[in-house]
């Protein structure tokens, strides 16, 4: 159900859609709808969304929003992430509430896994 004034939708650039749709398929098990050569959906991941294709990437140090996923084994989400071509930005780490980690996905955008 869509609420009023809230968070519904996130679209993100990818550079490769099909390495973008393979690494969050293996790594997080997401499911992708193609809407044309440049569009990929996903859908029921905490929040509903989709890539674009553009040479672009995401970045905490260019300004853009960190976009945070949960785990509920934060080392094994880590090694999934380095088996599927990511690359670590920071280690695991603790902050107040919990641990996690930054990587970049193959495209070079940087995204964050936390745990309890």
């Amino acid at each position: 159900m869509h609420q009023h004034h809230k968070i519904n939708y996130i679209e993100m650039p990818s550079k490769d859609l099909n390495k973008s749709k393979a690494f969050f398929s293996t790594v997080f098990g997401w499911a992708f709808t193609d809407y044309g050569p440049e569009y990929c959906a996903f859908s029921d991941e905490g929040i509903d969304g989709g890539f674009y294709l553009a040479d672009l990437s995401i970045s905490s140090q260019t300004g853009a929003p960190l976009i945070v996923l949960y785990s509920s084994n934060l080392e094994a989400s880590l090694a999934a992430v380095l088996a599927e071509g990511g690359s670590i930005i920071k280690p695991i780490f603790s902050f107040p509430g919990g641990r996690r980690f930054q990587f970049s996905d193959p495209n070079g955008s940087e995204f964050a896994v936390w745990s309890e």
